[in-house]
């Protein structure tokens, strides 16, 4: 004899889909263990030691205080920093150094060189971190140091981001704090400014910057368009660390 089927029947609980693969909040590189990168770590060096050798090269050119004004000359010794670090990191199979930070050394560089050229090279009376006013011949110490800053470092660190970094490690919210570093910049040099006499010829370090040339609402619409233009390089910078291929999947 079977029990009366009761009318009333409870909704039964619905059946679950499969699982959903939600992403990771632990990033692989917390979990795969990192290796040696020989080539990196060699490359990386090279680059330090360059780096380091352009600012010391500068700074026998003239007074440390004034070459060590320069933007250039800062970014450079902090690319020297950044890139020695990241070289005993892949050598010694450490994890590297956050995006953000080499990120911005290497925006940096890459912000003193196109300056360089587009705004400071060609410019009458030429353009000297010395104060000289006659453009240093080539092959001498000056024309050298003015080479290795704004030509060969930052080409090496174009190349090694290219060939040796992880691509797409980049975030668009790091390019608005990159630019805390030139604001800084930006109000050392007007404070340098006021601290000097204005018989000094070292007074204003770049002629785009010169308030005495161009009063304050000139050099802050200079500063105002720079800034943009730093910004811009930025985005792109995040933008194109996004599009490359990555370049590490051997063990370089």
């Amino acid at each position: 004899m079977t029990a009366p089927i009761p009318r009333d029947i409870p909704d039964l609980p619905a059946v679950p889909g499969p699982p959903v693969l939600l992403p990771a909040p632990v990033p692989a590189t917390a979990v795969v263990a990192p290796v040696r990168r020989p080539t990196a770590a060699v490359f990386r060096l090279l680059i330090a030691v360059t780096a380091a050798g352009g600012v010391a090269l500068e700074l026998l050119q003239g007074s440390p205080a004034r070459m060590l004004s320069y933007f250039s000359v800062q970014a450079t010794a902090l690319l020297a920093v950044i890139t020695f670090l990241s070289a005993t990191r892949a050598w010694r199979a450490r994890r590297p150094l956050p995006p953000a930070v080499t990120g911005a050394a290497l925006l940096y560089v890459v912000i003193g060189a196109l300056v360089y050229h587009l705004l400071l090279a060609h410019t009458t009376p030429p353009f000297s971190m010395t104060g000289a006013t006659t453009a240093p011949e080539r092959w001498h110490a000056q024309w050298t140091a003015l080479q290795v800053l704004h030509v060969l470092v930052p080409a090496a660190a174009v190349l090694d981001w290219l060939l040796l970094t992880p691509a797409a490690r980049l975030r668009l919210r790091q390019a608005a704090a990159w630019l805390l570093y030139p604001l800084a910049y930006l109000a050392f040099t007007f404070i340098r400014a006021t601290l000097l006499s204005p018989s000094d010829p070292s007074r204003h370090l770049y002629p785009f910057l010169d308030v005495t040339a161009h009063g304050y609402r000139g050099t802050l619409a200079n500063a105002l368009l720079l800034g943009l233009g730093i910004y811009a390089l930025a985005v792109l910078l995040v933008a194109l660390d996004h599009t490359r291929p990555s370049p590490t999947r051997h063990r370089l």
